[in-house]
């Protein structure tokens, strides 16, 4: 009987060795770890970046008016879903060609995934997983997009306007992305962006301000030297697209500290959320201070637009500011809201959301705000990356209207602007119970 017990027993013995050798085969937590946990970070950060999307349609869809609803609900799902494939063709692969000369690459077409089922030996434990930076960098482009969106509401047709979004998620965006994130020349240079006030918001406002340029304003916004307002069809959707909007900005500025594999870069992210949020709240006291002694009034769409405009300030630098960094920084964009909305209606560009002084001006402002706290930053550098984005933007896309409004046209007739996009163009409305207005 004792031999039959101890049999097992022996075997166990003879087996520890290599069970000890699997052991130390298998990499640990310290070499696996910053991998996993910067993958989490990209996933986590990219579908707060979605959830954005639901706040550019909420907040475009209550800035509007109700015959023009339809229409921008469908402009911003169709946009993001384009954006999706476009950056898949060949975004990515332009975005992030390796080695290029600094200016332009075209990259490989078809991003492709990590196989089913990869193992640690066979991952690239350097970073984190392309699948996981595919989808957060996807998530920017389409914000980019949903900026455009906003301007031009109202009067321009679906599909020129899909058309010019293949363009800019396909080509445009990731060439001008690829100088700074993709390690292109304005990297070299000491650019400094941290998660896109410049690359991301400024390039939508530039592309917004070429088309609003084009296009031309609403019937009847400006008439007889007076600016006529046309107040938005749902104020309680474009305060929830705000706040939506303001959620997915932790992840915006969260994410791009592309690393959450030790102490230090998680607390990072906690003090960039930190920051994020000062900035929002900032922006937008700030703007309901001005409008009360400005126009003796609250004006909520100010205050919303404030508080997007705190939030894309901050953008370019949310890590190395203090707190009350974060707080006069993004005040100065509820300032710049304020005061900026009606000096475009003087020069008579109809702006439906004020897209362009919140992503345009305020992306400006925090870029060049960067130096103030990031001492690797100059002006220079700053300003040069500004003037090459908006220069780069604006001619392309102010070419690619051109010819949109040449070939195809991209403005809809007086009678189908004066009955509404929703029945015009699509055939139906977003609140068919009510009555036009």
């Amino acid at each position: 009987m004792k031999k039959t017990y101890l049999l097992p027993l022996a075997g166990l013995a003879a087996m520890m060795p290599s069970l000890a050798l699997a052991q130390d085969a298998t990499p640990g937590f310290d070499e696996i770890g910053p991998y996993i946990m910067t993958t989490l970070l990209f996933l986590v950060g990219g579908f707060l970046v979605f959830w954005m999307a639901a706040g550019f349609a909420m907040l475009e869809a209550g800035l509007v008016r109700s015959k023009n609803v339809t229409m921008q609900l469908t402009k911003n799902i169709a946009l993001f879903s384009i954006a999706a494939i476009m950056y898949w063709l060949c975004g990515y692969g332009i975005m992030y060609p390796g080695d290029f000369n600094g200016y332009l690459s075209i990259g490989g077409f078809f991003t492709s995934l990590e196989p089913v089922g990869l193992g640690a030996a066979d991952a690239d434990l350097g970073y984190a997983s392309v699948a996981s930076d595919f989808f957060f960098q996807l998530m920017f482009v389409a914000a980019t997009a949903s900026i455009v969106s906003g301007a031009l509401a109202e009067r321009i047709k679906l599909w020129p306007f899909l058309i010019f979004v293949v363009v800019l998620t396909g080509i445009m965006y990731p060439i001008s992305g690829s100088w700074q994130w993709g390690g292109g020349w304005l990297s070299e240079a000491g650019f400094s962006d941290f998660a896109g006030s410049t690359i991301v918001h400024s390039v939508g406002g530039w592309a917004a301000l070429a088309g609003a340029i084009v296009l031309g304003p609403r019937l009847g916004k400006y008439k007889d030297g007076r600016v006529n307002p046309f107040p938005g069809s749902n104020l309680a959707l474009a305060t929830l697209g705000t706040f939506i909007l303001w959620l997915g900005w932790f992840g915006f500025n969260g994410g791009s500290q592309l690393a959450a594999g030790t102490v230090g870069d998680i607390t990072d992210v906690g003090r960039i959320f930190a920051n994020t949020n000062m900035a929002a709240a900032s922006g937008a006291v700030t703007a309901l201070i001005l409008t009360q002694l400005v126009y003796s009034k609250v004006d909520l769409t100010m205050v919303l637009n404030g508080c997007l405009a705190g939030l894309v300030s901050i953008t370019a630098e949310p890590l190395a500011p203090s707190l009350f960094g974060a707080l006069w920084i993004g005040a100065i964009g509820g300032v710049i809201v304020v005061f900026t909305v009606p000096m475009l209606d003087k020069f008579k560009i109809d702006d439906v959301v004020g897209a362009i002084p919140v992503h345009l001006i305020a992306g400006i402002w925090g870029t060049i705000a960067v130096v103030f706290y990031n001492s690797d930053a100059s002006l220079g550098t700053q300003i040069t990356g500004i003037i090459a984005y908006g220069v780069f933007t604006f001619v392309v896309s102010l070419v690619l209207w051109f010819i949109l409004k040449a070939v195809i046209g991209i403005r809809v007739s007086e009678e189908a602007e004066i009955n509404g996009l929703d029945t015009s163009e699509l055939g139906m409305e977003a609140y068919p119970d009510f009555s036009k207005g």
